[in-house]
């Protein structure tokens, strides 16, 4: 199996610092499906490609699999194993590049927030539907993709093409996204994987596929290939990825098989807590700060009683594909003209928001570094003074009832806390006591007798001052 990365960004030989493997020395690693083999076929400051062989060895994998079903003993030693790109190559990635799929370089720290122009080569790639899949999955992550099918035997090409694609990606991103793109989507594409799928694939897969795979139009079909279609692990997925908010609820409704009957997914809820806790407030100028994808904002602008909208996040990607999410190009002019959509840091003054009926931070506060919330509360409630402020942020105590969430584990791996009820009663009260607001705390989902709902909300009602 045989994956290439190439990027002519100068100098293009930064490559070697973000994958810890430096261009001059060929580099073997023992992993679970044999060895692999990182070398470098061009290093140069104008053009770099580093090249991941993995060697598989079918019979000794056979071997280590224990008990199994003989049923075709001899398809376990004749196989594409060898030869295709499959899960045993995701593994092996993984392996061998933990530290740039993370997103961190020690020596240069600045490189991982990089995009790069890449160029990625997987020569032979099985592909359960053909050309036209690995364009669907790829192409909505910001890839152009070349895949050309690859014939079953080119000496009778009247057989036609085999399931097998040479593919090419081409596209200008962070290292760490593409290498968790392909992790994600090599057992995809294959609609196989080569090893025992246990609930913490769950996590994998959310840890993978943070920041794009809650957005993606096939997210549902990514999530039950890559799990191997068990259904209980696909309904787990599909719950986590609402959670990250996202989802658009239809989305996750319409994942669910048909026969089941369908729960109010968390994220519609808690968008509908929201929602009420505005519209009983009478606020007609809303902000949504911290509003990442779009996801609230698209709610907000369906409903006329709210004049303006302000959609704020520190991402310009995450703006970026808001902006697509709500189609503003094509949008009616009149909704456009009730939509403000910009950049802005929490952690700072920003006049644009002074004057706002309401400030909504739905699931914001967790993202915050302790000794910075601080600073997010003077600018909201000190500078922006609006008349309601509305929070809503994980429940720590009710992670207990998330089946595929390892314990003392945070529901994203961006979250910095997740405060119990008692945590979030203290800081709510104090905000308001400092900033002159009253307060009031909701909850938002199934409220469990022992451990509370799922969301915590705080409405916090800006105290008129009399003379």
């Amino acid at each position: 199996m045989l994956l290439t990365i190439t990027t002519d960004r100068e100098p293009a030989t930064d490559l070697g610092f973000l994958l810890h493997k430096h261009p001059d020395r060929v580099q073997t690693f023992g992993v679970s499906a044999g060895q692999a083999q990182v070398f470098y076929p061009e290093a140069a400051e104008r053009r770099c490609t580093v090249a991941l062989l993995l060697e598989v060895d079918p019979v000794e994998l056979v071997r280590g699999r224990g008990r199994r079903d003989d049923g075709f003993t001899l398809g376990q030693y004749v196989n594409d194993r060898p030869y295709a790109a499959s899960s045993l190559l995701a593994v092996a990635m993984n392996q061998v590049f933990r530290t740039a799929m993370a997103g961190r370089c020690d020596k240069k720290p600045e490189l991982p927030n990089s995009a790069l122009p890449l160029t990625i080569h997987v020569p032979v790639l099985p592909c359960l539907g053909g050309a036209a899949m690995a364009a669907r999955l790829f192409e909505p992550l910001g890839w152009r993709v070349d895949a050309a099918e690859i014939p079953l035997d080119e000496t009778f090409p009247e057989w036609g093409p085999s399931r097998y694609v040479d593919l090419t990606l081409t596209g200008t991103m962070r290292l760490a996204e593409a290498l968790n793109h392909l992790y994600v989507m090599m057992p995809v594409l294959d609609d196989a994987k080569h090893y025992w799928v246990s609930p913490d694939e769950v996590d994998k897969l959310i840890r993978a596929g943070a920041g794009w795979l809650a957005t993606h139009p096939d997210k549902a079909l990514i999530s039950r290939r890559y799990l191997n279609h068990r259904g209980r692990l696909f309904r787990s997925a599909m719950s986590r990825l609402a959670e990250i908010d996202d989802t658009e609820p239809e989305e996750l409704d319409n994942a669910v098989e048909e026969s089941e009957e369908k729960p109010v997914p968390l994220v519609r809820q808690r968008h509908g807590a929201v929602l009420a806790a505005l519209r009983a407030s009478g606020a007609s100028r809303v902000a949504d700060l911290g509003c990442g994808e779009g996801a609230l904002v698209a709610e907000l602008l369906a409903d006329p009683s709210f004049g303006e909208v302000l959609a704020t996040d520190v991402s310009v990607r995450a703006l970026e594909i808001a902006a697509r999410r709500l189609r503003l190009d094509t949008m009616p002019e009149r909704k456009k003209q009730r939509l403000k959509l910009f950049q802005s840091s929490l952690s700072y003054r920003d006049e644009r928001l002074s004057e706002v009926d309401a400030a909504v931070l739905m699931e914001v506060i967790e993202h915050v570094d302790p000794p910075r919330l601080s600073a997010l509360e003077r600018a909201v409630f000190a500078e922006a003074k609006p008349k309601t402020v509305i929070v809503t942020t994980p429940n720590g105590e009710y992670n207990v009832r998330w089946e595929s969430l390892p314990a003392g584990q945070f529901r994203h791996r961006d979250h910095r806390f997740e405060w119990s009820r008692e945590e979030f009663r203290a800081w709510s009260a104090k905000t308001a006591e400092t900033w002159g607001y009253r307060f009031r705390l909701l909850p938002v989902g199934p409220d469990d007798p022992e451990v509370g709902s799922p969301t915590q909300m705080a409405v916090f009602s800006r105290e008129e001052v009399t003379g």
